[in-house]
């Protein structure tokens, strides 16, 4: 069964769902954050990622339909896969997807976005990057950011790209939580949160050889030992007990995002190089705000850093691209 067919069935069951959340105003009851580790590995919907009671944002009535918006995934998936460029044979590509995990701040749709942009102009990934954003701005345009898109975004890019010589790179930022979960979210919609096991199931259970992985979140060094391996560079905003920074209603863009996108891709030709200027710049901030250190965390191989090197010498770099939307402050993610 393909990506899109398993999207089909899957929004048309979630459906009802939605529609009793939108028409009964239900909430999702979170269930408590000690028990985040008893799902760890399945598809779970409840909250445990969540943001603590005095980071959440002030509950409001969405602004869509919950119906509509399940219902459209499907025309949105196909649009966006059809927009992405086959690979060019005799060249090692990059494809990438970004996303963009939690609706209810802005600032992780704008990492998604800008990260997207970056790749496509400056990385010559133009026609290989599908994004996928939990924004209430954005549900008539862009798919959500939900487990199962990026099941279909990952199906999608492994027909388009050559598993076996392209580089796929991922890059997923929200909050996160002690557990090693990915907040997924856009209220009121009932969406399955990712923990590190479930993405390592999801790409194993697929092609593609070559992968840059890079995770923005509070305890994001959790997926390391769950991503790594021989032909894997993985990249987190922090270690697997500490929080980064950067993210709530008034930022733009986190500490991390910042950092690693926004500086350090336009000062390097490299993500190896991006990663050294990100932790350096982040390790200074941390200091002058006498914050906790998050301390970034890298995982690499000779194996993947000869395939990124062979894939930048058949690029054409594009200049810096710089992040248009001014930046915020220090605020606690996860």
């Amino acid at each position: 069964m393909s990506g899109l067919e398993r999207l089909r069935i899957a929004f048309a069951l979630a459906t009802g769902i939605a529609v009793g959340l939108v028409l009964g105003a239900v909430r999702w009851s979170p269930v408590d954050a000690h028990h985040a580790d008893d799902h760890a590995g399945t598809r779970d919907v409840t909250d445990d990622a969540a943001p603590s009671d005095d980071e959440a944002e002030s509950e409001s009535v969405p602004s869509f339909s919950g119906e509509v918006v399940m219902y459209d995934q499907p025309r949105l998936m196909r649009q966006a896969i059809e927009r992405l460029v086959p690979q060019k044979p005799g060249r090692t590509d990059l494809y990438a997807i970004t996303f963009g995990g939690d609706g209810s701040e802005d600032v992780f749709r704008n990492e998604a976005e800008y990260a997207a942009k970056v790749l496509s102009q400056r990385f010559d990934a133009a026609g290989h990057v599908l994004t996928l954003v939990n924004n209430p701005a954005t549900v008539e345009t862009t798919p959500l950011a939900t487990w199962t898109n990026l099941e279909a975004a990952l199906d999608a890019l492994a027909t388009k790209m050559d598993p076996d010589e392209d580089i796929l790179l991922l890059f997923l930022t929200s909050h996160g939580s002690e557990g090693h979960q990915l907040y997924v979210d856009l209220d009121p919609l009932p969406l399955d949160q990712i923990g590190a096991d479930d993405l390592a199931t999801m790409l194993a259970a697929r092609p593609f050889r070559w992968k840059v992985i890079v995770v923005s979140a509070c305890y994001s060094g959790g997926f390391v030992p769950k991503l790594a391996n021989a032909t894997s560079l993985v990249i987190t905003a922090a270690r697997a007990d500490r929080t980064s920074f950067g993210c709530g209603s008034d930022s733009a863009i986190t500490w991390f995002g910042k950092a690693f996108f926004a500086e350090g891709l336009n000062q390097s030709d490299s993500f190896h190089g991006a990663f050294d200027l990100a932790r350096s710049l982040i390790g200074d901030w941390e200091t002058r705000e006498h914050e906790t250190p998050s301390e970034p965390q890298i995982a690499t191989t000779p194996l993947i850093e000869a395939k990124l090197k062979t894939w930048r010498q058949g690029i054409r770099l594009g200049p810096p691209v710089p992040f248009a939307t001014p930046g915020g402050g220090a605020t606690h993610r996860g």
